[in-house]
């Protein structure tokens, strides 16, 4: 299974779930995991004054504002839910307290070719695929790069690969399972880019447990040099990342990191990588947007940002780390709150989900009624009032009945007759309030049905309070 985010009550709910002395107990506990996360994490000097109280003069309080900073969260000084939730999250054991984004270009490796060995295996995975797995990790940074990667098998080489539990005798032990992940120490002699894996983690070639493959990326790009990245969708992010391992490509802030240090690739065509969407971005599109129970999702990439649209701050999380099993960079999604299941898209495949949850799928589009020359929705809404849902293909749209659970005769038509003043290829559209709300590009269109007319243009981002 995916690790997901241990989701923690706050005080004052676990202060009416237990007595008094259980509640002590459990800030106790949380204060002391805080202390050893800001020891290792942040450099924290332990000075034996008490801990957590908000302070000027409190080193404890200073490095948890730090570590807030960081993460992006709301800088308050005090351990309240999302920065305990933070802390508990999977992550590599290397500190977050770089200076700068990599390490002086002097002190990366002062040569292109860099050689590795694996001194041993994990037993979680046939040996064939741990190799598959490190090798496409080094891959990762030498298709951006100058640098190739030559494994040997015996002697001296740059980078020792191991897999380790526990105290392993390098000052950095590993801490058991769903904690740290593993390390890696920057280029240099002797222990300098050995990368070791905690082997009391489950490691996998897929998307269950802990993928080798983006862990080793992560650690190599420290053996090679780079300190983390506050870019939540960077590989360099400390914490493990829910994302598609099959479609996984270097994201832009990591290559511009890399290629700080060794250049350019050699490619006539030089690669580039996504880049973390921000919500304020005023260039923003997105993929599908849907309801559910009340809030709101617009996905873009391999990302989703949820809101309430009552207001409030957005969230933008890994779609994988919400619905594991659901495929990146989705096409369409709506809910119908008459059953209470939201259908996802993806190419010629749909999924159905309870809440968050993957009831069903994947299942094909015919299962819908689509003949078998649509390969892709473009967007689906689901009208209430009507019990239609509706869905945009290029120029063309269909009426689904929900109640029949079958498509309506004499579809599809054309988008420009039945919705006068809307183009084709629509990138996404949902209902809310009596109204839909179609998407292309940056922009946004608040139509209504009933004087079929498009009453206000917006920017993608409103929702967002930008």
């Amino acid at each position: 299974m995916h690790f997901l985010p241990v989701l923690l009550l706050s005080w004052a709910a676990l202060s009416a779930a237990f007595p008094a002395a259980s509640q002590e107990d459990l800030e106790s506990k949380y204060a002391k995991m805080a202390q050893k996360y800001l020891e290792r994490f942040y450099d924290l000097k332990t000075t034996g004054r008490p801990v957590g109280r908000n302070k000027n003069n409190n080193p404890f309080v200073k490095k948890l504002e730090e570590m807030q900073e960081f993460f992006g969260l709301e800088v308050t000084g005090k351990l309240d839910e999302k920065t305990v939730e933070m802390m508990e999250k999977p992550r590599c054991g290397v500190q977050d307290i770089g200076e700068y984004n990599t390490v002086p270009k002097s002190s990366a490796w002062q040569k292109n070719d860099i050689t590795y060995k694996i001194v041993n295996f994990t037993p979680d995975m046939p040996r064939a695929d741990v190799e598959s797995s490190i090798k496409r990790a080094f891959k990762v940074w030498s298709d951006v790069t100058p640098l190739t990667f030559t494994r040997v098998y015996q002697g001296d080489c740059d980078i020792e690969i191991q897999f380790v539990t526990g105290d392993h005798k390098d000052n950095s032990p590993f801490d058991g399972p769903n904690g740290v992940l593993a390390h890696a120490f920057q280029p240099g002699p002797n222990i300098g880019g050995d990368t070791h894996f905690d082997d009391d983690e489950t490691f996998t070639k897929n998307s269950q447990q802990y993928n080798l493959f983006l862990v080793a990326a992560h650690e190599f790009g420290h053996a090679l040099g780079l300190h983390h990245s506050t870019d939540e969708g960077a590989l360099m992010y400390p914490n493990y990342p829910n994302t598609d391992p099959d479609s996984f490509r270097l994201p832009q802030d990591d290559i511009n990191g890399i290629q700080s240090l060794y250049g350019k690739s050699s490619n006539p065509i030089q690669p580039t990588g996504p880049s973390t969407p921000t919500k304020c971005d005023p260039n923003i599109a997105f993929d599908a947007v849907m309801t559910l129970r009340g809030e709101l999702f617009f996905f873009v990439n391999r990302f989703v940002l949820r809101i309430n649209p009552r207001g409030g701050e957005s969230d933008l999380i890994f779609i994988q780390t919400l619905w594991p099993s659901v495929p990146s960079d989705i096409d369409a999604a709506y809910e119908n709150p008459l059953t209470g299941e939201n259908l996802v898209f993806k190419g010629n495949k749909y999924w159905n989900l309870d809440g968050f949850d993957v009831s069903q799928g994947p299942r094909s589009l015919t299962k819908l009624g689509f003949p078998k020359n649509v390969k892709k929705i473009d967007a689906a809404v689901h009208v209430e009032n009507l019990g239609k849902t509706y869905f945009f293909v290029k120029n063309k749209y269909y009426s689904y009945d929900e109640d029949k659970q079958a498509m309506d005769e004499g579809f599809p038509k054309f988008i420009a007759k039945g919705f006068p003043g809307m183009t084709p290829d629509i990138d996404a559209v949902f209902y809310y309030r009596g109204l839909l709300y179609f998407f292309q590009d940056s922009v946004q269109y608040e139509y209504n049905m009933d004087s079929k007319r498009i009453q206000q243009v917006l920017r993608s981002n409103s929702w967002m309070g930008c």
